[in-house]
């Protein structure tokens, strides 16, 4: 990595760094941004051929990439990607990006199929559990590194309709808070992405309720999304300055703060927002 002279270290100029879920959307947003800064870009996804195109994207913005397939929900694949980082690297990677994971909504709490939680669940939250668990110790014994953990404003949001998803965020916020406070001191630091839209393809094919409402989520996606490369922009000058949270949208800072200073209220005025909408 190359050093900051303001002291400390650019964690993600010229980084050797792993990305799940790099086939598309933000992960393949930090994939390219990694490469344009000089990185070398283990891109990793369940999607052998969107991997491969996020390592042209890779090379074409200046840097070197390696596609994995890797299933985050297999606690042995997430074991085998460290360990193919390490020899392609030849040493541990200096930074995790822990992207992998999908949208889901439409129903509530009780309707919900317990078959769509565990698939919400098993992806967005014990895949960061998996990264966490096998390239956290690496780094802490590097002493030194970056693990960035995709969340979401959903973390704190509590839309109404999208329980699994947002369980599923909260989780990763929470893990990342941990994770922060254990290696405070060890030279890793660890920073939660937490957006609300962002311009991917998690909700390809995804309903999020009945007609009025998909139709206010595809305008807000449309107004308010940013594209994936400004997200990953933001988050890796973020980790840069040793951030743990990325708040990157004034939408989400707004919700960010309301809940905080009025948390009841604003619960309450999510649940009358998403009745009037419909």
């Amino acid at each position: 990595m190359r050093l900051n002279p303001f002291g400390g270290s650019r964690r993600t100029q010229q980084a050797d760094a792993v990305v799940t879920g790099a086939g598309s959307g933000i992960g393949r947003g930090f994939a390219i941004e990694l490469g344009r800064r000089g990185g070398r870009v283990i891109c990793s996804d369940i999607d052998a051929e969107r991997a491969r195109e996020t390592v042209e994207a890779v090379v074409a913005a200046g840097g070197k990439g390696f596609d994995v397939v890797c299933d985050v929900r297999d606690l042995d694949q997430v074991t085998a990607l460290a360990d193919t980082a390490e020899q392609w690297f030849g040493k541990p990677a200096d930074v995790m990006v822990n992207n992998a994971g999908i949208g889901r909504g439409g129903t509530v709490i009780g309707e919900t199929p317990l078959d769509e939680w565990h698939g919400v669940l098993d992806i967005n939250l014990w895949g960061v559990v998996h990264g966490c668990h096998v390239f956290a110790p690496r780094l802490r014994a590097a002493g030194h590194g970056a693990i960035v953990n995709v969340a979401s404003a959903a973390a704190f949001g509590v839309a109404p309709r999208m329980a699994a998803y947002n369980v599923s965020k909260a989780g990763v916020l929470a893990l990342s808070e941990t994770l922060a406070a254990e290696l405070s001191g060890t030279g890793v630091v660890v920073t939660a992405l937490c957006p609300t839209a962002v311009k991917t393809r998690i909700l390809e094919g995804v309903s999020i309720g009945d007609d009025t409402v998909q139709l206010w989520g595809d305008r807000l996606l449309r107004w308010t999304g940013r594209p994936p490369a400004a997200i990953a922009r933001t988050t890796l000058d973020a980790v840069d300055r040793g951030e743990l949270y990325v708040v990157p949208q004034l939408e989400a800072k707004f919700l960010w703060q309301s809940k905080r200073l009025l948390p009841e209220s604003y619960t309450r005025a999510a649940g009358l927002l998403e009745r009037l909408v419909r």
